[in-house]
């Protein structure tokens, strides 16, 4: 009996703790950018979805922006078609285009947003093709329908924000014809928090963050201020998949996202940690050269 007693007062004191950052992001934008194993994984799915929903009872205006690729090639796979990939960008013809359209705007967001709902959220999904959200061109004739974004209409996303709903949102773009074009997930995460001024901007991937030696995980890089990127890159420290995953988070500071942090998704409830303790969990992106307290500045 004294046992249990003693775990509801620590719980009642870790509720406490986390009141300052509840209060820092209630009515505030937070965008999650969710694929990889967090999603792969289902407990870890379930977190993920459980996390969400916590922000958004709480009051935090919580936006999902999700990928899908591992799902894609299975589909590709099972239709007989094989993955092309050129500088790291998945080749889409018509018919991959379909089967992204399929995966990404169909079965994964209408799954994301059932979770949501079964975890007692109130959510809606939207692709970027919806009321033109992502209006995008042609990136590299190379590539076949993969879109380049050039305005976001964003309204979509705030009304349902302002209704109450968490939306989520597929990263599937059109253009001015109304061909259907395939996004960069992580781009599209970045251009949505911009349009929405997001207060932080959380890219859940598959490393612990940045570590200075990548064989060392106690090497994590809590914090990185823009200026140094490029430092880090010469280094090497940043390095192949991890380049376009970082331009991603300082195109959405440029954009006028306070926080952009990049953290490890296989570690259950990494998103309250990072929102509502003083821990953190990853690497956090900030504009300027002098790194602000975690949390602590508006």
């Amino acid at each position: 009996m004294h046992h249990d007693e003693l775990t509801n007062l620590e719980r009642a004191e870790v509720l406490t703790a986390a009141l300052p950052y509840i209060r820092q992001y209630s009515g505030r934008v937070v965008v999650v950018k969710y694929g990889g194993n967090a999603m792969i994984n289902e407990q870890l799915k379930q977190q993920v979805m459980e996390d969400i929903v916590l922000l958004w009872l709480i009051g935090v205006r919580v936006v999902l922006v999700h990928g899908g690729g591992p799902e894609i090639n299975e589909l590709m796979d099972r239709l007989g078609k094989k993955p092309e990939f050129v500088g790291g960008l998945r080749v889409t013809d018509r018919e991959t285009m379909d089967i992204v359209q399929m995966v990404l705007a169909g079965k994964i967001n209408k799954t994301l947003v059932n979770l949501l709902e079964m975890k007692g959220g109130k959510a809606v999904g939207l692709s970027g093709m919806d009321g033109r959200l992502l209006q995008c061109t042609v990136k590299d004739e190379r590539l076949g329908f993969v879109g380049e974004i050039q305005k976001v209409h964003i309204q979509p996303v705030t009304d349902l924000l302002d209704k109450g709903y968490i939306p989520v949102i597929s990263t599937v773009g059109c253009d001015k014809s109304g061909n259907a074009y395939n996004i960069n997930g992580d781009t599209a995460a970045a251009y949505i928090a911009g349009a929405l001024g997001a207060k932080t901007l959380i890219m859940m991937t598959d490393i612990a963050g940045i570590l200075r030696d990548v064989k060392d995980p106690s090497s994590l890089i809590p914090e990185i201020s823009l200026d140094e990127l490029s430092q880090l890159k010469e280094n090497g420290v940043i390095s192949g998949g991890m380049i376009p995953k970082v331009e991603c988070c300082a195109t959405a500071i440029a954009r006028g996202v306070k926080n952009v942090v990049i953290m490890d998704g296989r570690v259950p409830h990494s998103i309250l940690m990072e929102l509502l303790t003083d821990e953190g969990a990853g690497t956090r992106f900030s504009d300027s050269e002098k790194a602000t307290d975690r949390g602590w500045d508006s």
